[in-house]
Parts: structure tokens; sequence; C-alpha cells
């Protein structure tokens, strides 16, 4: 009797595997569910430094260097975890492979578990170092997780496929996350303006984050945030009231007839960033004074210019000072909302 039974479990085992076996893979996913941290994030660099490739082969020594990553490496910048959950819901809906739809599950706990009261989502969490827990728009990290959180409340780009106990708490978190955006819109002089890069978590100021990241005015996170509140339905006052003020202030303070550019300095052939004369282009600075409205430059000695020219030859070619965010905001994106919602 006990031979039978041994045989039938193995019989039972062998079955399972083989049903696995035969279940579709993404081999993305797969390298996906190696790489997730035990808190449910995921980093967006392994524990030397190194910089999270998925079109890494695993070998052993990757192995190794992913095992050492320790949970305080789940972030939210650079697109890490906000990457993951989408691609591995779009893997499940694709091959119906459930460990893809467990693990965006996981991913999504952590989301809900990083969100401070107030709103806000740190860049990473846990960690606390340096700038880590400020709220931070920056590389839009918290966007990326309310577009996810969006998502799921309305049941939208794959994301009807996760467990539907999932729709309350993401409607909870994304009106606490649009509560933050609406209290951290800077005001000039009682004036709605538009938002900065990342913001201390208590107080809700404006913080400076790297050396060259001063606390000020941030364009590129801006468009960001107000394309996530063009995709509210049926916006409340204060919501419409934040995207006109926005898009006022990107229309006044665009550099009209320029664009950014790094042309080769005729003397010695080197390539220089620059703002190149162009009359079909608008540009904004990356950065503006949080009060003049003016654009400004950090350095790595924590220096404010107001000249990009003053910036060290490092930095000045080692980032994006300017950039045409804001065109197709105000001449597409913003008419159209207009026409849908914003009357």
């Amino acid at each position: 009797m006990m031979k039978i039974k041994i045989l039938l479990t193995l019989i039972c085992s062998t079955l399972l595997l083989s049903c696995y076996a035969q279940q579709p893979t993404d081999s993305t996913a797969d390298k996906m569910l190696v790489y997730q941290l035990g808190n449910g994030g995921w980093p967006k660099q392994l524990d030397d430094k190194s910089v999270v490739n998925y079109g890494a082969a695993l070998t052993p020594e990757l192995l190794a260097k992913i095992k050492a990553t320790k949970d305080l490496h789940a972030t939210f910048d650079n697109k890490a975890t906000s990457r993951e959950v989408v691609y591995l819901v779009k893997a499940y809906k694709k091959t119906q492979n459930k460990t893809y739809l467990a693990a965006a599950e996981r991913g999504l706990d952590y989301i809900l578990s990083a969100q401070y009261a107030n709103g806000g989502w740190p860049q990473y969490y846990p960690d606390k170092a340096f700038y880590r827990a400020e709220i931070t728009y920056n590389d839009d990290a918290m966007i990326n997780v309310l577009n996810i959180l969006q998502d799921i409340a309305t049941q939208t780009n794959d994301f009807e496929v996760v467990n539907p106990l999932y729709i309350k708490k993401a409607e909870k978190a994304v009106s606490k996350g649009i509560e933050c955006i609406l209290k951290t819109q800077v005001k000039q002089n009682g004036v709605l303006s538009i938002w900065a890069a990342q913001y201390d978590k208590d107080s809700l100021l404006p913080a400076k984050a790297r050396a060259f990241e001063p606390a000020s005015l941030s364009t590129s996170e801006s468009v960001g945030i107000v394309r996530f509140l063009m995709r509210l339905k049926n916006p409340s006052a204060e919501e419409k009231n934040a995207i006109n003020a926005a898009v006022k202030w990107f229309d006044t303070y665009k550099i009209a007839g320029y664009r950014f550019d790094r042309p080769s300095d005729p003397k010695t052939n080197i390539k220089v960033a620059a703002l190149v004369a162009d009359h079909n282009a608008n540009t904004w600075a990356r950065f503006y004074d949080l009060d003049k409205n003016t654009p400004i430059f950090g350095d790595r000695d924590n220096s404010i210019k107001t000249k990009l020219e003053e910036l060290s030859p490092e930095r000045r070619n080692g980032y994006a000072w300017y950039g045409n965010w804001g065109q197709k905001l105000i001449e597409k994106d913003y008419p159209k909302w207009l026409a849908k919602d914003g009357k």
C-alpha cells in the first residue's frame, strides 16, 4: 500500500512539473522574478553599483551579485519597480503564467506600503539616506507609480487582470496622491506655477537632491504631472485650476526660437552644450528659480549659476539643461483635454 502511495505521489509531481514546463514563458519576465527583492520592489542597481540589465545572461557571478543585493536597494528611480510591474502584468496577460502576476502583485504591495500618509512617494523605500526619503517627482518616479494605480482603479492598460481587491486600495492611494500633487504645486504671490522635482517629506517644501539639482521649478517632471492630472475623469475645479495654471506657466516662460544641442566648437572641434537658434523650436530650461522664473543651473560644488556657460565643462555637457518638454503639452495635449474635460 505504501509503495502505491509513493508511486502515485511521484506520478502527480511529475505531471505538475510537466504542466508548469509547458506553460508559456517570457525570458525577460523570468529574469525580473530573479531580480525582485524580498520586500517586493526592484533595484535600479545591484549592491556593487552595477546597473540592472535584463539583456544580460544570468551567469553564476551575476546571480551571486543579485543575491547579495539588499532590500534597501528597492526604488522607484529610473523606472525601477514601475517598469517591472507593468511588464509582468503584460507578460501574464500574454502567457497566463501565474508566477508573473503573483510577482507583479507583490510589487503592488510594495508600492502601496511605500506611500506616505500625505500621499507622496519617496525615491527609495525603506532607505532614507540622503535625499532618498524626499517626495520624488524627479524622473517621473511618483507619476509612474500613480499611473499604474490609476490603471488599476480604471481597469485599463491590462491591469484588469490583477486581483479585484486592489481596486479600492488603488483608488484610495490615487486620491491621496492627487492631494499631494495639489498641495505641492508652487505658489508665487498666490499664483499657481508648476512643481519642483522633489519635496521635503514633512514640510512639503521644495528640496534639493544631488549637488547640481537645486530646489527649483522643474519643467520635465511638471509635464508628467500635468499629463497625469489630464487622465482624471470628471476633474474637480481644483484639478482643473492646477492644469490651467501649469500650462499657462509653460506658455509664459517658453524660450521661443531656440533648441538645445551640442554643436562642435569651431576652434577645438569639441562638442559643447548650447542653445542653438531654430525658428521652429520652443525650449525650456530644466530648472527655474522658485520666485523669479529665470533659468538656473547647478554645479558639482553646490553652486548655482544663471548661465549655462558658467558651468564646469563636465556638468555643462553631462546634463539635459534645456528641452522641448512643454511643446507637445501646449500644442496638442492641452487643447485635446480642454475639449474633453476642461470646460
